[in-house]
């Protein structure tokens, strides 16, 4: 049976003259999102990705099921005390979204606060953004957006009676209430998705009178709004990717002048918290001020914040990078990372005395989960790793207990004995040591000739998270191992490994990667024809710049909704993201920035080479990364490929940046990007 024939995009050849350099771009009429041509285009790369794919149709519906298998369908988060409520969400077997719910007492009848799959009706796809209770617990704000594109409308929903009250509040992306329980602030963007003015609204009154008090006027700079864990202030912060400024309201006078803590200073970015010190009221600064990149901890009196008034309570460190602080009545926790792994750092404060908790795996991941009441006593994080599902538990502080309070159930006979994770090293070209952390079934023998899947991002000082994922058992009960790379220009090590990924070291984070890839090969854990690269995102810029510089990395590889095209996005202000993101990979109308990028954009960089099988993922409605990027990238790769492995391009025509919404259709993506993975590695059985 013959091979489907590729759809041929048509070239219109559109130039751009730049620092004396003639672009020719013959794919940018495919950003005309509404023109018939470029639709027509779309649903014909769609048709050409299933007759491709459709020998493997009824392998990749015993994969959905399996992988389905391993869920329970039915089942509730860990409720969360606040303001006299337990709250949590539920799912029900057969919806798409969760159900978000109260009660008073865990015997007491539940109230359904929000049912998504109520308001999903009608729609192709649903976020949930905001969702703030009042202080009385009578009022919610919520914001939906039913497109993918980030298009939040907030609402407000009486929960006494479940009634909406009239207001609605277009393009917001934060809330927070005051302490009257009467008073709303809310931030909205821009048309360029940019967070940028913040409002005050009285319930029941038109929006058209709302009070406008802020807007942030410098692009590269993003607004938010939120209410402190003590309930006692309201902060309104502005940041860019460098710089931080915030100020602060009591929350029990809405109507009162906003106090700015500490005005912007380029490279000073700072995050504030509220608690109680010695002497009363004072902020918990985490500063990186003074060049002192991964941050130290530091009090200051409410009324003078200024760093003459400064208390260190956690002294900079280069080697342990300070992520994050959570401020309570008689305790707080500090988020480390050193050598790429979190360790979480406690503080009482009535003893004054410090200690840290142990965590037992090579690599895992921990976070914060629902902490919202002040004077809690437990601390409740999120623990997972590559073999650990993901487990709530409540950190008793004085007593120094660990109770596990629930672990994701995975269904079907999950033994973590099963399995194997590690974590090793590759050296970097400049000598540079760079984590790799990888899992595989027990007995996967270490002779070159097992399968392997290599993931990676490295932007944006982003750690990428070692987590459990019991699809992934999939792959790893075939016989495919998996592993994440993790990359300058991500945040393992800190702020200077975000800092030797960015801007005009942008290039260490793809060197990095290909040096992760050798060292796998190299120790035996997989051969080169046994490989799959995969990223998204940045991370799909990731992979489409190693594809350039080693074509033959990988037998295959997967770009989902990658950035590609950086040159020609970067010079449209337009976009969002773009401005704000000069600071992440710099601003090709700087001379020094345009030579470099052009070293590595992928869509530039596209020559004639044998590349490997490609499957790449878009949606239609993403506005973080243009589905134009990933279409532009294929019709041209194609015209340029040497070899004759197909490249398979699907696009979720209502969906967003995270594909869909709902959790059976995000398991079917799965499913069949798993069994495109496995068809090209012959394991697909």
């Amino acid at each position: 049976m013959p091979r489907p024939v590729p759809p041929v995009a048509k070239k219109v050849p559109k130039v751009t003259v730049i620092h004396g350099d003639t672009l020719q771009d013959d794919y940018a009429w495919l950003r005309e999102k509404d023109s018939p041509d470029v639709i027509a285009y779309l649903e014909a790369e769609n048709a050409y990705a299933e007759a491709l794919t459709k020998p493997g149709a009824a392998f990749q519906e015993a994969l959905y099921r399996e992988m389905l298998a391993r869920i329970k369908e039915d089942d509730q988060s860990v409720p969360y005390p606040f303001g006299g409520w337990l709250y949590y969400s539920r799912t029900e077997t057969g919806k798409q979204y969760p159900i978000y719910c109260r009660k008073r007492t865990p015997d007491e009848p539940e109230t359904v606060t929000l049912d998504l799959n109520a308001l999903a009706e009608g729609h192709a796809f649903l976020s949930l953004g905001a969702y703030a209770v009042s202080d009385d617990g009578r009022w919610l704000a919520y914001s939906v957006d039913f497109t993918g594109a980030r298009d939040y409308t907030g609402y407000v929903k009486d929960l006494t009676t479940g009634a909406l009250a009239p207001e609605r509040i277009e393009k917001v992306s934060s809330v927070a209430w005051a302490a009257d329980s009467a008073t709303l602030f809310y931030v909205v963007e821009d048309d360029a998705k940019r967070p940028y003015r913040l409002w005050r609204h009285r319930l029941g009154a038109p929006i058209a009178t709302d009070a406008f008090l802020y807007e942030e006027t410098d692009a590269l700079f993003r607004l938010g709004v939120w209410r402190s864990r003590s309930k006692a202030l309201l902060f309104a912060g502005s940041g860019s990717f460098t710089t931080t400024e915030l100020r602060w309201l009591p929350a029990a006078e809405p109507t009162a002048a906003w106090h700015l803590i500490l005005g912007r200073q380029h490279d000073h970015e700072y995050a504030v918290d509220h608690g109680i010190g010695a002497g009363g009221d004072v902020f918990y600064i985490r500063t990186n001020a003074g060049g002192r990149r991964n941050f130290r901890l530091v009090t200051a009196p409410l009324d003078d914040p200024r760093p003459e008034r400064w208390q260190e309570l956690i002294a900079h460190r280069d080697d342990v990078m300070l992520e994050d602080v959570d401020v309570f009545a008689d305790h707080y926790v500090v988020h480390e990372r050193a050598e790429g792994l979190i360790r979480l750092r406690v503080t009482d404060l009535v003893t004054g005395e410090a200690h840290h908790m142990a965590f037992p795996e090579p690599a895992y991941e921990v976070s914060a989960d629902v902490n919202a009441e002040f004077e809690a006593r437990a601390y409740r994080l999120r623990y997972q790793s590559f073999v650990t599902p993901a487990s709530v538990f409540d950190y008793e502080v004085a007593g120094r207990r660990l109770a596990l309070l629930k672990q994701t159930p995975v269904l079907g006979g999950f033994d973590p004995a099963h399995y194997r994770s590690e974590r090793i090293h590759a050296a970097a070209a400049d000598g540079t040591r760079v984590p790799v952390s990888l899992v595989y079934r027990a007995g996967t023998p270490r002779d070159a000739g097992s399968p392997l899947l290599l993931t990676g991002y490295g932007a944006y000082g982003m750690p990428y998270p070692v987590t459990f994922s019991s699809s992934r058992l999939s792959l790893l009960d075939r016989g495919v191992a998996f592993a994440i790379a993790h990359v300058r220009g991500g945040g393992e090590l800190g702020k200077r490994w975000h800092d030797d990924g960015r801007m005009l070291n942008k290039r260490n984070t793809f060197t990095d990667f290909i040096a992760a890839a050798d060292a796998l090969v190299d120790e035996r854990y997989t051969a080169r024809d046994r490989l799959v690269v995969e990223g998204g995102s940045a991370g799909g810029l990731l992979i489409g710049a190693v594809l350039n510089f080693r074509p033959d990395l990988a037998r295959a590889a997967v770009l989902r909704v990658p950035f590609v095209d950086v040159i020609n996005t970067m010079l449209d202000e337009s976009l969002p993201l773009t401005v704000g993101e000069f600071e992440e990979w710099g601003n090709p109308k700087i001379r020094e920035h345009y030579e470099y990028m052009k070293t590595y954009c992928p869509y530039t960089n596209l020559g004639p080479r044998h590349h490997p099988e490609i499957l790449v993922r878009t949606s239609i409605n993403d506005s973080q990364v243009m589905y134009w990027e990933p279409a532009k990238w294929v019709a041209k790769l194609r015209t340029v490929n040497l070899g004759d492995r197909p490249v398979v391009f699907k696009i979720n025509m209502a969906a967003g940046h995270g594909g869909s919404s709902g959790r059976y259709d995000a398991l079917r993506e799965a499913a069949f990007d798993y069994a495109w993975i496995l068809g090209v590695l012959g394991r697909a059985s």
